[in-house]
C-alpha cells in the first residue's frame, strides 16, 4: 500500500489536483494541520487502509454526522442517531497531502452507493468527506469532480461533502480491530464484497 503513494502523487500532479502544504498546527482544523474526517462504511476497513500509508500517524475509528452526543456502537449501528461510522486521520502533510489521502480513500470504498457500503446497509454506513475548513472543502470538491470525470465508475459519485461536526471516538475494542483480530477481520472483509469491489475497479493492492 505504501508504494501506492508514489503512483497517486504522480497521477495527482498530472491531473492538476491542488495539494495542501505549509504550517502544521492541529488547533486550526486546517487541511494543512494533518487532520481529516472520512467515512467509507465499516470503520475497521477504512482504518486499516489508511493507517498503512506513509505519513499517516494515527487513524481513529468513530462516529460523526449526527446529533446524539457520545453515541455508542449499539446506538449508531441500530440507526436513528444520524451518525455514520467514520475515521479521524492524523497525518504529516509534509509526507502525504490531504488530496493524496482522498485519492487513496476513493480506492477503498464504493462512492456510487448512497444506501451504505457493501453488506452494511443504512445511513449509519453512508460514505462522506467531512471538511474542517474551506480549503479542505475545495480540495474535496475537486477530487470528487475528477473522480466522476476520469474514474472507473459509470454511475454518479454520491459521496457527500459536508462541514465537519463533532467526532466521537468509538469504543476501544474497535480501534485497530484489523490488527487485534486479524482472522475475524479477514472473514468480514472477504465476505462483505469490499475486497472484490476494490480489485474489480482498481486492481489488486499490496
Amino acid at each position: 500500500m505504501k508504494k501506492l503513494i508514489v503512483v497517486i502523487a504522480g497521477l495527482a500532479c498530472l491531473t492538476g489536483i491542488v495539494f495542501a502544504a505549509g504550517n502544521d498546527s492541529e488547533n486550526t482544523g486546517s487541511a494543512v494541520t494533518g487532520r481529516a474526517i472520512l467515512a467509507g462504511g465499516c470503520f475497521w476497513c477504512v482504518e486499516s487502509a489508511l493507517e498503512q500509508l506513509d505519513g499517516v500517524d494515527e487513524v481513529i475509528s468513530g462516529y460523526t454526522g449526527g446529533n446524539k452526543v457520545n453515541p455508542t456502537y449499539k446506538e449508531v449501528s441500530a440507526g436513528g442517531t444520524g451518525h455514520t461510522e467514520a475515521v479521524e486521520v492524523h497525518f504529516d502533510p509534509q509526507t502525504i497531502s490531504y488530496a493524496e489521502l482522498l485519492e487513496v480513500f476513493w480506492m477503498n470504498m464504493d462512492p456510487t452507493d448512497a444506501g451504505g457500503q457493501f453488506v452494511d446497509r443504512g445511513s449509519q454506513y453512508r460514505s462522506g468527506i467531512f471538511y474542517l475548513n474551506e480549503e479542505q472543502r475545495v480540495i474535496a470538491e475537486q477530487s470528487k469532480k475528477r473522480l466522476a470525470e476520469s474514474g472507473p465508475f459509470n454511475k454518479p459519485i454520491v459521496t457527500e461533502i459536508t462541514k465537519a461536526g463533532p467526532f466521537y471516538p468509538a469504543e476501544d475494542y474497535h480501534q485497530d480491530y484489523y490488527a487485534k483480530n486479524p482472522m475475524r477481520y479477514w472473514f468480514y472483509t472477504s465476505g462483505s464484497g469490499r475486497k472484490e469491489f476494490k480489485e474489480k475497479y482498481w486492481g489488486k493492492q499490496e
